[in-house]
């Protein structure tokens, strides 16, 4: 959790961030510090204002209301392109014209989107900046609707997950994630909440749109016999770990962990193997790496060699049963250090630790490797596009464009579908693709992009034909049918800190 300090520097994102189809600066959960907005950025929101305002006239509707469209999403990736340079697969003519807008997001919305790497907390949380964010926007009289009345995390998490996962983005289905904690109520949710969850959504569906994670702690007492629990009780999707131990209090991590402990992991990895040949997903071993910034690794030091890369290969050799899926690629430089991630390229083109992980296949001789994209994405798009064009033209050139999956880390940056737009129309630069030797991404709905945003997750998870055809006419389905026909209602808020503007 950021600390009293830290928190005196940052305000709630719902707010005071203008609410842009893509967000102008970087917002960030309780993990780490949020960046300052950029120049580049305070540009690009001038620029997207001034787009929306006249482009809303244009069409008779309030500027809002515009931003909130197809066309205003588009608007948006003009306004990128116009600060960053031509990244993104747009043209002014689509902003400007609804019909145009329309067409091509209709053509899209089918397309089948598996999101692994998404997050609500618990209504008897501690991490209470999430509710103090609520009642902020009630007081700023940003939604008049929370002025005077007590928020909750209920208020806030799940309703609204539902909304911004199922209802405003193409998302078809959903994994719910978590973290764990050296203190019991500092988890996002507990194992057993997710599973309730999974279930509710799953019933209300009727189909299977929600899977979900069980969180594993390493060498926290007990912690194998809670494997064994939640192996039989709640029947998790797959496994999900973090290598510093207590991510959450980083200053509480007693129990860091190496993936190539051979005494402490491996006998978790030969009960993998076993449930697996019961329920296939299990093979699938997610654990965070990265967001570790310099800031943060000068507060914790000792954490450091947990947070890298340094121990997948031998254990990904070692088990060539399980599938080894690093959560945020492993990027390093969140809370500031975007531009320090683009130096670093630019001067040698590596990026920490991403090209480490992309390097793993080759280095060991492994196929079992994945990269999430999470924050690497979210973070990156907002912050430093060329450097995003450059992770992904680096994980797709090294771990393959069949082993990097879809994963976005909402609802922190608020509906997924800015991110899954982002991806649909990020093109690598010609420039860099010649220097490095990077494959172009391709079309929207072309095989690169369809692997990464769903294709990738469903051969790993196990979903098959039949069921994403179900999903076509399920009651979620019909609902989002409804609610599209009523003009939809993206809020085009996030969640999370943004630091004060000075």
């Amino acid at each position: 959790m950021l600390t009293p300090e830290e928190l005196a520097q940052v305000v709630p994102a719902e707010s005071t961030v203008f609410p842009s189809p893509i967000p102008a600066q970087c917002i960030s959960s309780d993990e780490y510090m949020p960046t300052p907005q950029s120049a580049r950025q305070r540009e690009f929101e001038a620029r997207v204002k001034a787009i929306g305002d006249e482009l809303a006239k244009q069409q008779g509707v309030t500027r809002r209301r515009f931003f909130k469209s197809a066309a205003g999403m588009a608007a948006a990736f003009v306004a990128m392109n116009d600060t960053y340079g031509p990244l993104y697969a747009v043209s002014r003519a689509e902003a400007a014209t609804p019909e145009m807008a329309n067409e091509r997001a209709n053509a899209l919305k089918g397309q089948f989107i598996m999101d692994m790497h998404t997050h609500f907390l618990r209504d008897d949380t501690r991490i209470m900046g999430f509710v103090r964010q609520r009642e902020a926007v009630g007081k700023a009289g940003w939604n008049p609707l929370l002025a005077g009345k007590p928020q909750t995390i209920e208020d806030l998490k799940f309703p609204n997950y539902f909304k911004e996962i199922y209802l405003d983005s193409d998302t078809k289905i959903a994994l719910i994630s978590g973290s764990g904690s050296e203190e019991p109520k500092d988890w996002f949710l507990t194992n057993d909440m997710k599973t309730d969850a999974r279930a509710k959504v799953n019933k209300e569906a009727g189909t299977k749109r929600m899977y979900a994670h069980a969180i594993v702690m390493p060498g926290m007492p007990g912690w194998m016999d809670d494997v064994d629990r939640v192996l039989e009780v709640n029947k998790p999707d797959s496994f999900k770990g973090y290598t510093v131990g207590d991510n959450t209090n980083k200053h509480l991590a007693r129990h860091p962990w190496r993936l190539d402990d051979e005494k402490l992991l491996y006998p978790f990895y030969e009960k993998l193997v076993k449930a697996s040949k019961t329920n296939p997903s299990l093979r699938n071993f997610c654990f965070h790496k990265g967001l570790f910034p310099p800031a943060v690794t000068q507060k914790f030091p000792n954490l450091l060699e947990y947070a890298d890369v340094r121990d997948v290969g031998k254990a990904a050799r070692d088990w060539p049963q399980l599938n080894f899926i690093v959560y945020h690629s492993a990027f390093r430089f969140t809370g500031g250090a975007y531009k320090v991630g683009m130096e670093q390229f630019e001067k040698t083109g590596r990026i920490d630790w991403v090209t480490d992980l992309a390097e793993i296949p080759e280095k060991f001789g492994v196929k079992n490797v994945y990269g999430d994209l999470g924050q690497i994405f979210a973070q990156s798009t907002v912050a430093e596009p060329r450097l995003c064009a450059a992770m992904m033209g680096q994980l797709v050139k090294g771990l393959g464009a069949d082993h990097v999956v879809w994963g976005t880390d909402a609802v922190w940056t608020g509906a997924p579908q800015w991110q899954i737009e982002a991806l649909r129309r990020l093109e690598i630069p010609e420039d860099m693709r010649k220097k490095y030797g990077f494959a172009a991404l391709g079309a929207a709905d072309g095989p690169v992009k369809r692997a990464i945003l769903g294709e990738n997750n469903a051969r790993l998870y196990g979903v098959t034909p039949q069921q994403r055809a179900a999903l076509v006419n399920d009651r979620f389905a019909q609902a989002k049918a409804a609610y599209d026909r009523e003009g939809g209602d993206r809020t085009n808020m996030a969640y999370g800190y943004a630091i004060k503007n000075t």
